[in-house]
């Protein structure tokens, strides 16, 4: 874990062959860290749409600790794990990511000499999923879909998520895991269980360390 966290020296899968977690949470984890890196629900071509895309909405750094958001969205549409309810306006979940990443990439095509998406730089990828943020994305290319609604309830909602459901992104925010079996007493403000990280202040950091260090 990178020395600029804001809780240096913790990592939560140390957690996993202690009180903390018990059988059960590790078969959950060890799913999340296995996920296959290859489009099962997805095409190729929606697949490179979709990864081009999760990396702006949540850039990361190095290869080696990066979430594998595009595996983790092609496993959840594969799964079929949509949110128990469908808007009136908005198309059932898998359906719209289809047509979302379509349009998407037929956009940046349409704008960038025939380009897809993936292959268009940073800078204009950016800028293409502002004009979207924003409603100015509309027309043939969408087949119905509100392009806004679409950034907004599904790229919005389902990319974050799945970023801070994946245990890589838990020692980035102190978070001790699902609480079974030990559970979480302290439930107040400012106050946090022996076995929770200890976030760092400014000019304490070593202090933080040794005790995110020990922390099981």
């Amino acid at each position: 874990m990178s020395d600029r966290s804001r809780y240096p020296g913790y990592d939560v899968l140390a957690k996993r062959g202690t009180p903390s977690w018990d059988e059960p949470t590790r078969r959950a984890i060890d799913k999340r860290l296995h996920v296959l890196s290859a489009a099962r629900f997805l095409t190729a071509a929606e697949w490179a749409v979709a990864d081009a895309l999760c990396r702006r909405i949540l850039p990361q750094g190095e290869a080696g600790e990066t979430v594998p958001l595009a595996a983790l969205l092609d496993a959840k549409l594969l799964a079929d794990h949509g949110d128990g309810f469908r808007e009136a306006d908005m198309p059932y979940m898998r359906e719209a990511w289809r047509a979302g990443l379509a349009a998407l990439d037929a956009e940046a095509k349409a704008r960038h000499d025939g380009r897809s998406f993936a292959a268009i730089s940073c800078d204009d990828q950016d800028s293409l999923l502002a004009t979207m943020q924003k409603g100015l994305l509309s027309g043939a290319h969408w087949c119905g879909l509100d392009a806004q609604k679409f950034f907004e309830r599904r790229v919005l909602v389902d990319v974050p998520a799945l970023y801070y459901g994946h245990p890589k992104a838990w020692s980035e925010i102190g978070f001790g895991g699902p609480a079974s079996p030990r559970g979480y007493v302290r439930l107040e403000g400012d106050r946090r269980d022996p076995w929770e990280a200890t976030e760092a202040v400014s000019g304490h950091e070593d202090a933080a360390r040794q005790l995110n260090q020990r922390v099981v």
